[in-house]
């Protein structure tokens, strides 16, 4: 199998696991990710960038475009600097009059060869990147970022996810410009090997060709290396101990339903490595599409025996144990690979599955809950919504208790169930009117849903109840802003400031008077542009 093909396959897989929610997230610098998520300290400083690029062409355009566009690059190449780190350097804007150049990153070690990246915002079936001759001219790879949140002033989190990369060689454009799809991309865990294989091909950078990099059928990758004359990172190395064509194949096979060939060669390797994980666990995903579900679980075990830390090892033996109506051994293996990583969404969901087939409804409600919190794709895939729908109609609300619809109000509103959650504290307020939570609640979904007035008002009614409620003051704030009060809005967030203040709460008052400093910024500029 050539490179191309298995980055494409792997992509297929990404973009399945993109419409679940299911995706690989690493913070640690250097290491890749297909999620990343930027908020904090970090975006106020991009934000910062942006509005100083924004006065520096205020002459030749809009103000809040320049803000916006830049933010949606800046974003972007956070991702890539965060991934590839020092592998690569930036290009300095400050030397540039105009923008980067049409080339985003160089590599550190060969300034000749660049990296350029693209930033969208967009669902993944319509989202499309565009690059021209220039771009394409310039740049030996097109990085591909996608947005999840709409790009504007007041956005205080970003989700962004590495949606693929394409090396320019395979671009065929010799004038103007051409648009791709999530689709055409290659998966982008191989952005890395791709560039350091630019880097090994030639010390004096020449445009690379794509049969370079493809993998002969029948040769190893240390074979490879040695007849190139380069000597391979030990990782690389690592991936050639394994026998790589047979490896492939093997998956080749798996993929085309021919799980009894993959198994026969798995069974080949382990002989010759016995302490292979990854051979193991391979072998256990055929054995489960075969029904051995035993031989499964037994080869699951083999990779937990090897390495403890081993997530996927135990989220698979717990949907097999599943399979097996052992229920409680499969709540037992997702609750170790939860323990293992906390952040894994999938896991959380599959035990709050596999509780409700046991009758616990709340522990299942609990895990779907926190699976949305950890990962907001759930929340709008509605996911497992009519298991959800079901056992929120089986707990038992107390009519005249404005508590449990609240409770319920705030499970409804972490699933994505906006209206439900609505109705829940509508129900709540009418039972005390002086809840001032439901309120705040309610007003807060409201803001998420475009109701900004409807917001206002909830707000308003907690400020009401109590006057020294500094986060309903923020809150109206943003929200009087997204209907162009200016006024109000700084009247909002200086009334919060002061609160903040007065209670020592020291990070809300900083980041109520950065939005107290972004209005004055804002309304200067506009003064200036007119």
């Amino acid at each position: 199998m050539d490179w191309i093909t298995l980055l494409r396959s792997l992509q297929s897989d990404f973009i399945r696991r993109l419409s679940s929610g299911c995706l690989l997230h690493c913070q640690k610098e250097g290491d890749y990710s297909e999620l990343t998520i930027i908020s904090g300290e970090r975006l106020r400083t991009l934000r910062d960038f942006c509005w100083q690029m924004a006065e520096k062409y205020k002459r030749n355009y809009q103000v809040r475009d320049v803000f916006i566009n830049n933010l949606k690059g800046k974003l972007g190449e956070e991702v890539v600097k965060e991934r590839l780190a020092d592998f690569i350097t930036e290009i300095d804007y400050e030397k540039r009059y105009g923008g980067d150049g049409n080339m985003d990153f160089t590599l550190t070690s060969q300034p000749e060869i660049g990296v350029e990246v693209k930033s969208r915002h967009g669902t993944i079936d319509k989202v499309r990147w565009s690059v021209s001759s220039d771009e394409v001219a310039k740049n030996a790879v097109v990085v591909c970022i996608l947005i999840q949140e709409e790009v504007n002033e007041a956005q205080t989190e970003y989700h962004l996810f590495f949606a693929g990369f394409l090396p320019t060689q395979m671009i065929k454009l010799k004038t103007g410009k051409i648009s791709f799809g999530i689709g055409q991309l290659l998966y982008g865990g191989g952005l890395r090997y791709y560039l350091e294989q630019l880097q090994l091909s030639t010390i004096n950078y020449t445009p690379p060709q794509i049969s370079q990099f493809a993998i002969p059928k029948n040769q190893k990758l240390s074979n490879i290396a040695q007849s190139n004359g380069h000597v391979m990172k030990s990782s690389l190395r690592a991936i050639a101990d394994i026998n790589y064509p047979d490896m492939e194949q093997a998956k080749v096979f798996f993929a085309q339903g021919n799980y009894d060939t993959a198994i026969d060669i798995y069974n080949r390797l382990l002989n010759h490595q016995p302490n292979n994980t990854e051979l193991y666990y391979q072998r256990g995903l055929a054995r489960y599409e075969i029904g051995d579900y035993e031989g499964a679980i037994a080869d699951y075990n083999q990779v937990i025996q090897i390495n403890p830390h081993h997530s996927q090892a135990y989220k698979k033996s717990g949907l097999t144990r599943y399979k097996l109506a052992d229920y409680q051994g499969a709540i037992a293996d997702y609750t170790q690979a939860i323990q293992i990583n906390p952040d894994d969404s999938a896991a959380y969901i599959n035990r709050g599955y596999t509780r409700s087939c046991i009758g616990d409804k709340q522990g299942a409600i609990e895990d779907y809950t926190q699976a949305v919190r950890i990962n907001p794709h759930h929340r709008q895939g509605k996911h497992h919504q009519p298991e959800i729908d079901i056992l929120l109609q089986e707990i038992e609300v107390n009519p005249h208790d404005a508590d449990t619809y609240k409770h319920r109000g705030d499970t409804r509103c972490d699933l994505g169930d906006y209206q439900g959650a609505i109705a829940d504290y509508t129900q709540a307020i009418q039972i005390n009117s002086q809840d001032a939570h439901a309120y705040y609640n309610r007003g807060h979904i409201h803001y998420d849903l475009g109701n900004y007035e409807s917001a206002i008002a909830d707000y308003t009614q907690v400020i009401n109840i109590h006057p020294q409620d500094a986060d309903a003051y923020y809150s109206r704030g943003n929200s009087r802003y997204q209907l162009g009060d200016n006024q109000g809005s700084m009247e909002d967030f200086q009334k919060s400031t002061d609160i903040y203040r007065q209670q020592g709460k020291l990070k809300e008052h900083k980041n109520a008077r950065q939005r107290i400093l972004d209005l004055e910024i804002e309304a200067s500029l506009d003064i200036l542009n007119f």
